[in-house]
This record gives C-alpha cells, sequence and structure tokens, in this order.
C-alpha cells in the first residue's frame, strides 16, 4: 500500500507536476472536507484520510478548516510527519506545536526562492508610485480631474535616493538588484551580515540606523513573535521627515497606528502597502491619503509565481517520501 498525502488547498497550475513527482511513490488524496471536525473525522481507522505521511497545505484551505494552530496540529494522526506549505510565509501553521507533536515532530517547509520575483516587483511598483504619485495620478485621471491635484514638489525620481531594505533574503536581495538599476543606494539590515551580496549593497549595523538613512524603507521580514511591531513608532520617528514606508511582507510587522500618526503629521510622505494586518479588513484612515499606494496581497498572484510555489511545495512533499527530508525546513526546525 502506497503512503498517501493530502492535498490540502486546491491545486491552480502543477497538476501534470503533481503526477510527475508521485505516481508510483504515493496515494495523493484532494481534501474536501467542509469543515474542521469532518477533516479531523476522516484520519479515522478506516477513513479516507488514514494513514496520511504528508500534507499539502496552501492557505486557501484556511476558509473551509481553519489555519493550522495548536488544535489542529493536536488533531492530526501519528503517522503524519511533513507539513509542505506553499508560500514563503508560514505564520498560520503553529510551528511550536508541530515540533512538540508526539515522540517525533511534524516537520514544516515552505517555498522560499518561488516568490522572490513577484513579491519584488511589487514593492518596485509601490517605491515608484509612492516617490512619483503615480497611484494619485491614476485616480485623478479616472476621476476626470487630469494631473490637477499631483505637485511637481511633492515628487521624486529614483536616482540617487537611498533604498533601505530590512531583511535582506531572497524577496530583499532580488529587489536590491532591480533598484540597483537606476540607481539607488541600497543599505539594508538582517540579523546577521550577509557575505554573498554585491559590494555596492551596504550593511547596516541596526534597525534605527537602517531608518535615519533610508529615503525610502521596504519591510522583507516574516511574521514571528519577535517582529511583530518591529517597525513601530520609534523606527518610524528614526526616518527623514517626508520620507515613504513600504509593506509587502505582512501587515503585523509594522505598528499601524504609529504608521498612521505620522502621515497625519508629515513625518512620512507616503507609504506603499500589499499587506494589512487584519486582511482583508483595511484601516478607512488609510485612504484619507491620496498619496499612499495600497494594493491587496496580491504579490505572488502571478501564474508564473504561483506555479514555482506549488511545485516547490510538491517537491518538498516528494523529497521527504524518498529521502526522508525536504529542503525547504522552515528555520526555526533547522538543527
Amino acid at each position: 500500500m502506497l503512503p498517501r498525502i493530502l492535498v490540502c488547498g486546491n491545486l491552480r497550475w502543477a497538476h501534470d507536476e503533481l503526477h510527475a513527482l508521485f505516481d508510483g511513490l504515493a496515494e495523493v488524496i484532494i481534501d474536501d472536507a467542509p469543515n474542521r471536525t469532518d477533516f479531523f473525522g476522516r484520519f479515522h481507522p478506516g477513513g479516507q484520510y488514514e494513514g496520511t505521511v504528508g500534507i499539502y497545505r496552501r492557505n486557501i484551505s484556511a476558509a473551509r478548516i481553519g489555519v493550522f494552530d495548536a488544535d489542529l496540529i493536536a488533531g492530526l494522526p501519528p503517522s503524519l510527519k511533513w507539513i509542505a506549505h506553499n508560500g514563503a510565509g508560514y505564520d498560520l501553521i503553529d510551528i511550536q506545536a508541530c515540533k512538540a507533536k508526539g515522540r517525533s515532530c511534524i516537520f514544516v517547509s515552505n517555498t522560499p526562492g518561488a516568490v522572490d520575483e513577484g513579491t519584488a516587483t511589487t514593492a518596485l511598483f509601490l517605491i515608484i508610485s509612492c516617490l512619483r504619485h503615480f497611484s494619485f495620478a491614476e485616480r485623478s485621471l479616472r476621476s476626470l480631474t487630469w494631473k490637477t491635484p499631483i505637485s511637481a514638489g511633492a515628487t521624486h525620481d529614483l536616482t540617487g535616493r537611498t533604498l533601505g531594505i530590512l531583511g535582506l533574503g531572497g524577496i530583499g536581495l532580488y529587489l536590491a538588484h532591480l533598484v540597483h538599476a537606476f540607481p539607488m543606494r541600497v543599505i539594508y539590515h538582517s540579523r546577521n551580515r550577509r557575505l554573498d551580496v554585491p559590494e555596492w549593497c551596504e550593511y547596516v549595523g541596526s534597525l534605527e540606523a537602517l531608518c535615519e538613512q533610508a529615503d525610502v524603507l521596504s519591510v522583507h521580514v516574516p511574521l514571528r513573535a519577535e517582529t511583530v511591531g518591529l517597525v513601530g513608532e520609534k523606527a518610524i520617528r528614526a526616518m527623514k521627515r517626508g520620507s515613504i514606508l513600504v509593506n509587502t511582507a505582512r501587515g503585523k510587522v509594522v505598528d499601524e497606528e504609529a504608521m498612521i500618526r505620522a502621515l497625519e503629521d508629515g513625518h512620512l510622505s507616503s507609504v506603499g502597502l500589499a499587506v494589512f494586518p487584519n486582511e482583508p479588513s483595511i484601516n478607512p484612515r488609510l485612504f484619507e491619503f491620496p498619496q499612499n499606494a495600497l494594493l491587496p496581497h496580491v504579490g505572488t498572484r502571478t501564474q508564473d509565481s504561483e506555479r514555482r510555489m506549488e511545485v516547490r511545495a510538491l517537491t518538498n512533499l516528494r523529497d521527504f517520501l524518498t529521502s526522508g527530508a525536504g529542503n525547504d525546513l522552515v528555520p526555526e526546525m533547522r538543527v
């Protein structure tokens, strides 16, 4: 009997790859449980999901069975050893509950790299839009006021401006290469200094030093307990008056109230956001500043990015089955 793999959250693009990766290796089951109670019941002896050893997870599954919190992890069977999450951010999975599960933990992988281009180009759009007030200008055009509200005195080119990148992972480094073409000066701060970056990508030793020098601060850190509100009052007030804040990471990394106060008194000239603390709800106060560039959470909403994410998550499951481990174990689980 082949081991069972559960696809939890539909595949959109990688159907052929699914068959190529698992034919003859595992029985693939598509999860269609309507709620969490039914989901748990299917793992019982004789159930449709009995003997499942790995789960492919996509965030969309939360609409039916909820997030992978401690309660859901506790209800998973002892046979379950790997969760392959589709996405770079995995804050909707309780990693500590996975680590504490039974005599051997449930390992969790994500899809770093697969989202780099999609998220970095979203950040680039927001940077350009905020510096040039392009989103404001488009709304002016659509309202038939042409370019009347747009002031040259409030807009700027990118060349020579300083971009501060908070978190120089794959996405941050991809963005660094994009803006270097203008060129912008690129500085960054991460937990650790990287030795594999171009010499024009300058490391600064603290978040405060990064904010003090940046004309634009772009946020690229994962959401963890220690990063909630990381960009708060102190960091924002350390930025130059009239600077710009861009966030394509997670909404809760930025203190929204502190950010809005800085918009109200002009300390921040505008913000570019593709993520929000309580998605899909948006704080209506953000709409009071027409110079802001606001997008829904669409950083990876392309066929190319979605396919890469699906294939990478599925490949992690395949590698778990064939060698005992996927290549993208989340940092909290690395030895």
